[in-house]
Parts: structure tokens; sequence; C-alpha cells
């Protein structure tokens, strides 16, 4: 290795993914924290810590914490600042390793309206777009609202008609400043039933260039993804090649190094497969392919970064079995509407067995912010085929414990338990516009005159024979705050003129003044919590009398937002 420290750009289960592979070829990590991480396990994992004065956004501090630390090398994860080439290029200028391709990679796929024409340039198939709104029936409807920086489902809206534009136009754009620093975006003709297939690619500085095999994405709420797999059901060995071919032809164009991930999105209706981007970083759902292949991507990475050579060809990578990632979000997925829920985590129990690995950021104690991605971990499921795969993740999932906020595992096992997702029967749609969330909740939270209750698991004896219970049982705290809560105006609204937020987070848009008639279900206001915006509606219908929000202004669950007569 030509460098002996690493300093982790970055928080969360990435840090502790990436300080693991660093720690394991043993190089020295740095990891970098704001003071409301001070206690996360990242940090005390790390060999060394750097408290930041400002931001994970911060590049001088980052530079100079690395410098004062003798790191030689810097890694930044995924988000924050892993796409940012002007970070890039300035670890490079102060003589550090990046590991991550070249700068001017990033930030020519970081342009969505460059990646597409260097596709076009390299004869891969790409959907008709443009950056002109005027242009847009040309296009023709549905289509959708994209932010040409960034990715991961922020800033995209989908676009039913010409009445929507505008509208969706400004929240996509308000959403990718937010989410990018970068408010452009175009539209592209929107597929109606589409699946979204991904290849891994992997290259060094000497010109190898190598791909892992593809990832089914296509479970999705929101534009982002719940749920992950590799290899790809239901994909023969025609579209493997094509994907394959067709991600490296445009890999080598770029001259591409590190890991990295070309997205394509298959049309199910004609088979064609169209670009959508590269990300030039490592994937949220990487840990998928390394379970088929047995490849440390981590560990690839800094090998190239420290200058080396891959050590294997395409004809070496082999896949076996099927692997699943599910999401652990903070979210509550009730009546499908997958609302952020920060707050503490009481207890974290995480499943274990053959073929199970879980990628945590959090332990049991530890706070869930509103000011980050609400990830809790990922659960990654190894079988020797998928229907194997698909009964150890329900079964690791029935393991799993999160008590003290929402989560998606209700939503995650009713996924993984349906027939049209055994039946490989699903599109991007297919979690919005099938899957029946009506009365699932995570039992971590309640609402309304509900009792909160926690899991608690005990021995019972019968005649001899010992088992294992789980109950649920009323969470006295929890039961207080709620009804503290419910004084102060409640969760969510209840129909009685209060318009209320659900989470914590901040007002970025307020669409009613005092005067203006409202029905129920028009949007008062918009709330961003965990970098994505939420419509607060009206639960009732009427005149607003009051309005006690204004764009910046930072709300708590329950507070009331406008007051309708």
């Amino acid at each position: 290795m030509s460098f002996t420290t690493l300093l982790v750009a970055n928080r969360g289960e990435i840090a502790r993914r990436v300080i693991r592979s660093a720690q394991d070829m043993g190089v020295r990590c740095v990891a970098v924290y704001v003071d409301a991480d001070t206690g996360a396990p990242f940090v005390g994992e790390a060999d060394e810590a750097v408290r930041l004065e400002n931001s994970y956004l911060d590049a001088p501090g980052l530079l100079e914490a690395a410098r004062a630390t003798g790191a030689g090398a810097v890694h930044p994860g995924y988000g924050f600042l892993s796409e940012n080439a002007g970070f890039a290029s300035d670890v490079i200028e102060a003589g550090l390793a990046w590991v991550g391709p070249a700068p001017e990679a990033i930030e020519e796929m970081g342009d969505k309206l460059a990646a597409r024409a260097l596709a076009e340039q390299a004869q891969v198939p790409t959907l008709p777009g443009t950056d002109d709104p005027a242009a847009a029936a040309s296009i023709g409807y549905p289509l959708l609202v994209k932010a040409a920086a960034g990715g991961g489902g922020k800033g995209m809206r989908v676009v039913e008609s010409p009445d929507a534009l505008e509208e969706s136009l400004a929240a996509a754009s308000r959403e990718a400043k937010s989410g990018f620093g970068d408010d452009r975006v175009f539209l592209e003709r929107c597929v109606s039933r589409a699946r979204h297939i991904e290849i891994q690619i992997l290259g060094d500085t000497h010109g190898n260039l190598v791909h892992l095999g593809e990832r089914e994405c296509s479970i999705q709420r929101r534009h982002q993804k719940i749920l992950e797999e590799s290899p790809a059901p239901r994909a023969d060995a025609a579209l493997r090649k094509a994907m394959g071919e067709a991600a490296l032809r445009l890999a080598r164009a770029l001259g591409y190094r590190s890991a990295g991930t070309v997205e394509f999105l298959l049309d199910e209706e004609t088979g064609e497969f169209f670009f959508l981007e590269v990300n030039t970083r490592l994937q949220v759902e990487h840990p998928v392919t390394e379970l088929v292949t047995g490849v440390d991507l981590v560990e690839q990475q800094l090998l190239v970064a420290s200058g080396e050579s891959l050590s294997f060809a395409q004809d070496d990578i082999e896949v076996s079995g099927h692997a699943i990632e599910v999401r652990i979000n903070a979210e509550d997925p009730a009546e499908g509407a997958f609302l952020p829920s920060p707050g503490r985590i009481e207890r974290l129990k995480v499943p274990d067995g053959y073929g199970i690995r879980f990628d945590a950021g959090y332990e049991s104690g530890d706070e869930v912010s509103q000011f980050y991605d609400n990830l809790i971990g990922k659960l990654i499921v190894w079988g020797r085929d998928r229907d194997t795969a698909i009964q150890r993740t329900v079964r690791a999932l029935d393991e799993m414990v999160v008590e003290g906020v929402a989560t998606t595992i209700p939503a995650d096992r009713a996924i993984l338990e349906h027939a049209d997702f055994r039946a490989v029967a699903h599109s991007t749609k297919w979690v919005e516009e099938t899957l029946d969330l009506t009365g699932v909740r995570s039992p971590s939270t309640a609402t309304g005159d509900e009792q909160p209750t926690i899991r608690r698991d005990l021995g019972v004896e019968v005649d001899g024979r010992r088992f294992s219970v789980s109950m649920w049982v009323p969470d006295q705290a929890a039961a207080v705050a709620r009804r503290r809560s419910s004084r102060s105006g409640g969760r969510g609204g209840s129909g009685d003129g209060n318009v209320t937020v659900p989470m914590q987070g901040t007002i970025v848009k307020v669409l009613v003044v005092a005067g203006d008639t409202v029905a129920v279900g028009d949007t008062v206001c918009v709330l961003e919590a965990m970098k994505m915006e939420n419509n607060i509606t009206a639960e009732a219908s009427g005149t607003v009398i009051e309005v006690r929000v204004e764009p910046g202004d930072s709300v708590g669950s329950g507070d009331i937002v406008a007051v309708v007569e």
C-alpha cells in the first residue's frame, strides 16, 4: 500500500464499513465527526477521530484533519462529498490519494445532461429528454423531472399532465438545491412499467476494467430504493451480456477507475434497456454484489487508490447463489406514507446466522437525527438460490428488534412475502401502485389514541417443553410522551382545524396565507425532513385564520403550523 493512514470522510454505516475493510488491510483509520455524532459507533471504532467545526461538507476542515493526522488517503463513502469533483481535486492537489474515480469523471457524470451525451457517443441507449421545460410536450406525458446533479431519487418528480409541470419543476429544483447544491433539472420520458437494473464496474489506473454482474433495484418508493438483489431475477444471458458490455463501453469512454455503477431502466413491455446515470462512488447496495462474487469492493477501492492493478480479469468473476439487501430506515410505512421517524433507538437487536450480514450505523441508545439520511442499517442475506435468500431474509427480519423509532421492517416483510415479488411481477412503481400497506404499522410507534408498545421476549415452559414468545406490551414512558404531545396539538392533525406536522424538520415552503380557503387534502406547507420533502395538508375544510411558520423555520413533531376555521 502506498499509504498507511486513511481518513474516512463520512459517517454512519458506510464509515464503519470502510473502517473495517481498511483495518483488515492493516491501514490506520481516522474518523471525522460533528457534535451530534460524538458518541456514534464509527467514531469509537476508528483509530483516531477528529471533530469538525461545521459539517461533513466542510472540505477545508476535512483536509486539515487529514493533514493533522498524517493521513495519506481519503475515502468519501457515499453521499456528502463523494461525488464532488472539486473536493476530489483538492484532495489530490494536497498530495493525498483519492479513493474514487478521477475528478474529471466525477464532474462529467455528475452532470446528468453531460452523462447522457457521453452515453450516446458510446452507443448506449438513452431515453428522450430535454433541459427545456417548453419542450415538454415533445417528450409526452407522463414524464420525469430529474435533478441535473446528484441522484438517489432526490430532486425527482413524476409529472402526469401539463398542469402539474410548473409545481413539479419548482419542488424538484428546491430538493436538488438542498441535496446537491445545484438546482438545475431536466425532463425525461417516463417508462410506465420498468425495472431498475444496474451494473457494478471496477477499474484500475492501468487500464484494466471489469464488471461484477448486475443488481435489481426495482423495489422503490419516492424513486428511492428499499430492496436490492443480485443477480437480477428473470434477466437472461443475452440481457446480462448486453448490459455488461454497454456499461464497460461507457466506463472505457470515461477512463474509469475505482468502483462505480452504471444504472439502466429496463422497459418491461419492449425488453429494451436505457441508460439512467453513472454513480461515481460506492453504492448503498454494494454488499449484495460482494456476497455473490466474493469480492470486497472497499478493499479493491483502496488497492486501486494505492496504484495497484486488479488481480483478476472478467473471466475470473463468478456469481454464486443469490443475495438480497433490505434497507432498515427510520420511516413509518403505515398506509404507504413512509414518513420519516427521527428519534432515539431505545433498543436494537440484530439478526444472526448463516448467510446473514447486518451493516449498521447505530446501536441501542443512539439518536437518528432529522438532519441526515434515515438509514439505520442494511440487512444483507445470501442463499443458494432466490427462494432460500427470501425465506432467510424473512426469518432475519422476524428476529430483528428496533424500539424507539418507526422502521420499514413491516414493509420489507410485506414485500418479501408478496406473490408479485416472489414471481418477479413487480416494477419500479409497484410499491406505490400495488403493495397494500393498509393497517401496516411499525410496532415501535403509535398514533392518535393507540397505545405505544415495545417488544418483550420471554421464555415460557409448558409441560416440560420450553418456548420462546415475543409479545408487544404498553410502553408507559412513550404513552406519557404521547399524551403530552396530544395536549400540545398531536401528530398529523385530527380534523379539528389545527394543521400539525408529524415529524421534526424544516419548513421550506408555505403555500397559504390568512384568509385563504382550503379543502381537505390541500397542501398548506412543505416540510423537509431527512433530506426529503413532505407535503403537510389540511385535514379540515375552511378558512385559514392563522399561519404560524415561514420558510426556514424548524418545527417539532406535533407542532401546529396553521389553523383552519
